[in-house]
């Protein structure tokens, strides 16, 4: 292993999953993990998994350890990115909850002082977001807002609230390794 990879983690939102796929699918030396619900909501919005699979090496949701975490002991991996993600991830994530790849990889990221940049779906008491059809407003809970609060403060974690949020922290990333 030459150079350290990036290790990008996609759940069940649709927060502007289209454009974060946009971007993710620029990225060279990436690979994808995809949760059973990030894998459900690519399907509702057309986007093949064998697309990215053709990019990127996938890995999906199916071993109850989670073996690829291991990774990130072996330096592997230099960033973890998960976006979009969902507010039930978010919650897992600031309770500690280690139970599923996704958040696993979150854990062991943390662990190994790897950095991870977060883009939650709930950012905002009142705020649009994407769907199968189109534009709708959502109203995201409180407990919502206050896990992306919680989440913002953890070690090795920034927080982004838009998709140039999320590629200019990624290329800054990518800029120091």
């Amino acid at each position: 292993m030459n150079k350290p990879r990036l290790a990008w983690a996609i759940t069940g939102s649709g927060h502007y999953i289209e454009e974060c796929l946009a971007f993710l699918m620029t990225l060279d030396c990436v690979d994808v993990y995809i949760s059973q619900a990030g894998e459900e909501v690519l399907k509702m919005y057309g986007i093949k998994l064998d697309d990215v699979r053709a990019k990127m090496p996938v890995y999906r949701d199916k071993a109850a350890s989670a073996p690829p975490v291991g990774l990130f002991y072996k330096n592997y991996y230099h960033t973890f990115v998960m976006a979009p993600t969902t507010s039930n991830t978010i919650a897992k994530c600031v309770l500690g909850i280690s139970d599923s790849l996704v958040t696993n990889l979150y854990s062991q990221a943390g662990k190994c002082r790897i950095p991870s940049i977060v883009y939650p779906c709930d950012i905002a008491p009142e705020m649009e977001t994407t769907a199968p059809g189109g534009k709708v407003m959502v109203y995201p809970r409180k407990i919502d807002l206050e896990g992306t609060a919680k989440i913002r403060t953890f070690e090795y974690t920034q927080v982004v609230e838009s998709i140039d949020e999320l590629i200019t922290a990624v290329q800054t990333r990518l800029s120091q390794v």
